[in-house]
């Protein structure tokens, strides 16, 4: 089998498309990248939808830290220290052991059957667990960026008329996006590094498609050589964290297009004739 027959037969084999066995034997470099670029994919699906459904919860938990209220402030400083407070692993392992324990044939909420054994997959309990890891850790850097929001920003927009939503929207959560952004990209790497924990939780892959670590485990173990595989996930990470330090630097020049030291000046030419 030439590389190109590998990398069609096992490019999307972690989705179910294409080959259903494993490669047992002659193992080379081409079907090792293939393999562990396709499971990079679930790699890339838990970090992409914990990020994106993190950050409006992570949003909402930084007002509420932030509300003067004791009934909104509690229970947000609560969920943030729980989740900040105890380690990725141990999460992974309680939210598992808690799911076993929902009924198999499902539950009844308000007349309506719903299905719990999909939440022990990999896909949908593994990500529910980042989803409120990230969204802890995304929530007190938020939290950190409103209270170094200027007072004199906030004047400002009191003195134009400016209160309320009209206030939140137009300055205070554009300012707490441009100061918090630096350390939410640094989140956002972890994330995606934290993604390769979901192989040595509880939770178990479908039919053999698992995700990046998965497979340089298979191969490690059939080769009896570690140094291979592991390398060739180090390297799609790196090229993953590559990759999201160019779009989150998009966003950031983005936030703070308005401010002068993001402006380009310039080069006027004048010549001197007379002297």
């Amino acid at each position: 089998m030439t590389c190109f027959e590998t990398i069609q037969a096992y490019a999307f084999r972690s989705l179910g498309f294409g080959e259903n066995l494993l490669p047992r034997t002659d193992f080379n470099l081409c079907q090792q990248f293939t393999l562990i670029g396709s499971g990079l994919i679930w790699n890339v699906y838990f970090g992409v939808l914990a990020l994106s459904l993190g950050f409006f919860l992570a949003t909402a938990l930084a007002l509420a830290k932030a509300s003067p209220r004791a009934r909104f402030r509690k229970p947000a400083e609560w969920f943030i220290f729980v989740f900040r407070g105890s380690p990725l692993f141990i999460q992974f392992f309680l939210a598992y052991s808690a799911l076993v324990m929902l009924p198999r044939g499902g539950v009844e909420i308000f007349g309506l059957h719903i299905a719990t054994s999909w939440l022990t997959s990999a896909w949908a309990g593994a990500a529910f667990v980042l989803f409120l890891n990230t969204s802890a850790y995304a929530a007190e850097i938020f939290y950190g960026a409103l209270q170094s929001i200027p007072k004199g920003d906030l004047e400002a927009a009191e003195a134009y008329g400016l209160s309320g939503w009209s206030k939140f929207r137009r300055i205070q959560w554009p300012t707490m996006l441009r100061l918090a952004w630096p350390a939410y990209t640094n989140e956002a790497i972890f994330l995606f590094h934290a993604t390769t924990l979901v192989f040595f939780s509880g939770f178990p892959a479908f039919q053999q498609r698992g995700d990046a670590l998965y497979y340089a485990n298979y191969f490690a173990d059939k080769t009896f050589n570690p140094f291979v595989p592991y390398p060739i996930v180090a390297f799609y990470f790196i090229l993953l964290t590559f990759t999201l330090i160019g779009l989150f630097g998009l966003v950031n020049r983005r936030l703070n297009r308005h401010l002068p030291s993001n402006t380009r000046s310039k080069i006027r030419l004048r010549p001197q004739l007379i002297r």
